[in-house]
């Protein structure tokens, strides 16, 4: 677990400036070296051009970002004069992958008036708890450091845009 811990944060630190764009074979067999070492584990999963991009794009957007800890949370969040979209998630969790992209896509149609957070619960199960999530997905919007609303689980394209326009 711990292994695992510190090879996520070396990749996240490594691509924080996207060297992977450039779809070098390299870097993927860089990325799949911090993977595992020796005889293959059952549960590994090889680097792709697609999991390479998902570190990425959250960079690129301009309109979410990946939350470090307790204090970038408080300044990037708390202390933002724009609305901010919490969502925590979690790597294991088939429908964050679901809403995760469907929210920034919603986001990004915003043009600005609006923010996206995002939190992985097993990084940060300080914040999961101070904000009382107790499922994944959940989407908290917060406005001016108060939480205005929030959801749990999976939701189409038009009842998010109904949930962001009730934010801005």
């Amino acid at each position: 677990m711990a292994h695992r811990l510190l090879a996520r944060r070396l990749v996240s630190a490594t691509l924080w400036e996207c060297p992977l764009r450039s779809r070098s074979s390299a870097h993927l067999l860089a990325l799949n070296s911090l993977c595992w070492r020796g005889t293959k584990p059952p549960f590994h999963h090889r680097a792709s051009i697609t999991t390479t991009r998902a570190f990425c794009a959250g960079h690129d957007s301009g309109v979410s970002f990946n939350i470090q800890d307790q204090a970038d949370f408080t300044d990037r969040v708390i202390n933002s004069t724009k609305p901010i979209l919490v969502d925590f998630y979690a790597s294991w969790c088939r429908p964050c992958g679901i809403i995760g992209p469907r929210l920034e896509k919603m986001v990004v149609k915003q043009e600005g008036k609006v923010l996206m957070a995002k939190v992985d619960i097993d990084d940060h199960t300080d914040l999961a708890s101070e904000y009382q999530v107790t499922m994944v997905p959940t989407v908290i919007a917060i406005k001016e450091g108060n939480i205005v609303s929030k959801f749990e689980g999976v939701k189409s394209e038009e009842e998010l845009e109904v949930f962001i326009k009730k934010l801005i």
